[in-house]
């Protein structure tokens, strides 16, 4: 991997982590276009989604803040109830991840087909929306178990966690103004985690990868990154996800074909 490609994917990596188009399955496609080895550079995955993390934490910070002030006064207030439902909407994808690690990995072996139909699914879950509209309610701990299951389907690479989770927040009648908060929050501790497990395991590979390539990956996922999520907040709060829908069906049927050969 050059400098250009790490340039690309970190930018791929920022804008697609938070818009509902899904961050691994656009690297998976990604990497597949410039012929890089899916099973290689994995520290370099590592590195720009650690800098997609940091994006979040630094465009949340005061929210996430809060969270720990009120959380450490070890009452059940606002802060507590709130950091509880971050640890409910937790639970499905650990248990995926313990139990379904290596079924998960072999989605991540470069095919273009599979990838093509995980991205209409994607299209389908943000056209979902339209038609089921129920009454707006505040997130509760239910609510957030389901969203928890949307996160956990979502760790397919063509799946976008953030549409899957979005999306079903807002079929559930939950706030605009707080699903995709909790959304981006809710991501944290899983992406930190799974990528210490990755890091302790040694199951990664450097090997033509320049730490100088690495970095730039970072910083321009973390840039990219934290614009990107500053607007998505702000377009959730419209609730129209359409436009996102018709982009993934066109990625999907150009990935298919891609693995088809006609491309």
């Amino acid at each position: 991997m050059d400098w250009f490609e790490a340039v690309i994917l970190g930018l791929i990596q920022g804008l697609t982590e938070f818009l509902p188009v899904s961050s691994s399955g656009h690297l998976e496609l990604g990497k597949f276009l410039f012929g890089i080895d899916p099973e290689s550079n994995f520290y370099f995955s590592v590195a720009v989604h650690g800098a997609t993390v940091l994006s979040t934490i630094v465009v949340l910070w005061k929210e996430i803040l809060d969270l720990f002030k009120g959380f450490f006064k070890f009452r059940l207030n606002e802060e507590t109830k709130y950091v509880i439902k971050i640890i409910i909407s937790m639970i499905p994808v650990g248990i995926t991840g313990l139990f379904l690690n290596d079924i998960i990995e072999e989605y991540f072996a470069g095919n273009m087909i599979s990838l093509g139909i995980q991205f209409i699914i994607t299209a389908l879950l943000l056209l979902m929306p339209l038609f089921i509209r129920p009454k707006e309610k505040q997130l509760g701990y239910v609510d957030s178990f389901i969203i928890g299951i949307a996160q956990a389907i979502a760790v397919l690479p063509a799946i976008s966690r953030s549409g899957a989770t979005i999306a079903t927040g807002m079929m559930l009648g939950n706030k605009k103004s707080d699903i995709a908060k909790f959304s981006f929050i809710m991501v944290l501790i899983p992406i930190i985690g799974a990528n210490l497990v990755e890091l302790k395991s040694g199951n990664f590979s450097t090997e033509g990868t320049a730490f100088s390539v690495i970095l730039i990956g970072f910083i321009t996922a973390f840039v990219s990154g934290y614009f990107a999520c500053k607007w998505m907040i702000n377009l959730v709060k419209k609730g129209n996800l359409s436009w996102f829908a018709v982009y993934c069906v066109l990625v999907g049927v150009f990935s298919i074909l891609l693995g088809l050969h006609v491309i």
